[in-house]
């Protein structure tokens, strides 16, 4: 029998490209330091196109069907969870044969979201749950405490991916959660498990399996020190949906993000409390972040952020103090450093209000991040109110994109932003001028509408 013969390669983890050799810089995507090295078995290739043709007669040959033959009507398109935030970024439920992945810190939920979600749906299907990194007592155990239906419930640690095909292929449930690849390992691989070459063709072989049989898949994920589900890029090209579980271990909320989603968009996020029995949904998020607000303090305004097609109220908090260094110190926590400094700017050249010779600190309560433009207006509001240590009226709101020109500029899906002040008990609105010709303010009978058309008026309302 001859001998296998194996190479050494070195893989792009960013983009899959390929290497014989060590390079810094990666040649196809240009990204630095990530060419790992890999072991692969070299491969005889065909002589011709014979082999591929006789395997193609073999198996009865390739069918190709019309596009109008192809029904898309089926009685189940999606399969609905039933927990709600879960739904609402996948874009309406699981669709069949769909390949999630889902990546998060450790210790962030992920392994506890996806058995409460095999509970959820255990009622509807037969779910498979593969474990490569625990005991199939110590998913019991987790069951147990999370108060999960057990009836349709399968459980089998394997980390073989071949063997795991064949039951998945054998059994054909409503659901397979694979927990994680890092773990998965294919025998015609002689690298390790983890590595970039394991990872990619373990992910692709789950992916035939899933679109054969239309078997929905759901692949938890590692990341790296970057925050990067770890493995090669190329494996969340493969996927259908990327799905980013975020929060700070020290808070009790977490985030629930689609980076990728061919089925939905990836605007909307879902919001969980972890909790000692497991994830519970969130339904009202802005009441939950403006919980413990300080009343009457210096330095606080409320903004409102369109995730998706909800609006989130959220407390933005400014601290300006005088600097005991050369330089003063500028410092933001969930909202954009560049930004910051350039409404610091804006409120310097257009507003009078000199901020050379003073810290600025900026923090967003919650631990969410705002990167929209909307929320400008209520971050130069937040700092003149602790400049001049001026409270900001604990029932006044601010929406609005601030310019370079210290102008105050519409900004998108105002309507739902004000609906949502109103039902939190907002009772002013400090809003663009312009955008209230294109609202009815009857619509808001308990929210008063103060437009404006430079930042200067926006603060001058302190």
């Amino acid at each position: 029998m001859p001998k296998e013969k194996f190479k050494t390669i070195y893989v792009c983890t960013s983009c899959g490209e390929t290497s014989p050799r060590w390079m810094g810089k990666c040649p196809s995507c240009g990204a630095w330091n990530t060419m790992v090295e890999d072991v692969v078995r070299e491969e005889k290739k065909p002589a011709g196109l014979g082999a591929s043709a006789s395997r193609a007669a073999g198996s009865g040959g390739l069918v190709a069907r019309k596009l109008a033959d192809i029904s898309a009507t089926e009685e189940r398109s999606r399969i609905i969870t039933g927990i709600s935030e879960l739904d609402r970024v996948l874009g309406g439920g699981i669709v069949l044969g769909s390949v999630v992945l889902l990546g998060g810190e450790p210790g962030a939920g992920k392994s506890t979201l996806l058995l409460q979600l095999c509970g959820a749906i255990s009622s509807k299907v037969d779910v498979l749950y593969i474990t490569g990194e625990e005991s199939t007592r110590q998913i019991k155990l987790r069951a147990m405490r999370l108060a999960v239906p057990q009836e349709n419930i399968s459980l089998a640690a394997e980390t073989d991916i071949g063997s795991i095909c064949d039951l998945i292929e054998a059994d054909k449930p409503g659901l397979v959660v694979i927990d994680s690849i890092q773990t998965m390992h294919c025998a015609d691989i002689s690298s390790s498990a983890g590595s970039v070459s394991q990872v990619k063709e373990c992910t692709a072989r789950l992916l035939t399996v899933a679109k054969t049989h239309e078997i929905p898949t759901f692949i938890v994920g590692h990341v790296n020190k970057d925050g990067a589900i770890a493995g090669p890029k190329v494996m969340e090209h493969i996927v259908d949906t990327v799905l980013y579980f975020e929060g700070d271990k020290m808070l009790p909320y977490r985030v629930l993000r689609a980076a990728k989603n061919r089925y939905g968009s990836t605007n909307e996020i879902g919001m969980f409390d972890m909790t000692g029995k497991g994830l519970k949904v969130i339904e009202n998020p802005s009441q939950l972040l403006l919980e413990g607000r300080p009343i009457g303090v210096s330095g606080n305004c409320v903004a409102c952020t369109m995730e998706g097609t909800r609006p989130i109220l959220s407390e933005i908090q400014a601290l300006v103090s005088k600097t005991a260094f050369g330089t003063p110190r500028r410092a933001a926590s969930g909202f954009d450093f560049n930004r910051m400094n350039l409404l610091n700017a804006v409120l310097e050249k257009r507003a009078g209000y000199f901020l050379g010779n003073l810290d600025v600190y900026i923090n967003i309560v919650g631990g969410l991040d705002l990167d929209e433009t909307a929320c400008d207006l209520a971050v130069c509001m937040a700092i003149v109110s602790s400049m001049l240590d001026r409270p900001v009226p604990d029932d006044m709101i601010a929406i609005g994109e601030v310019g370079l020109g210290g102008e105050v500029r519409s900004v998108i899906n105002l309507e739902l932003r004000l609906r949502e002040a109103q039902r939190m008990g907002f009772a002013r609105a400090v809003v663009p001028k312009h955008s209230l010709k294109q609202i009815n303010p009857n619509d808001f009978p308990e929210l008063e509408l103060i437009g404006v058309t430079y930042v200067r008026q926006a603060v001058g309302l302190l």
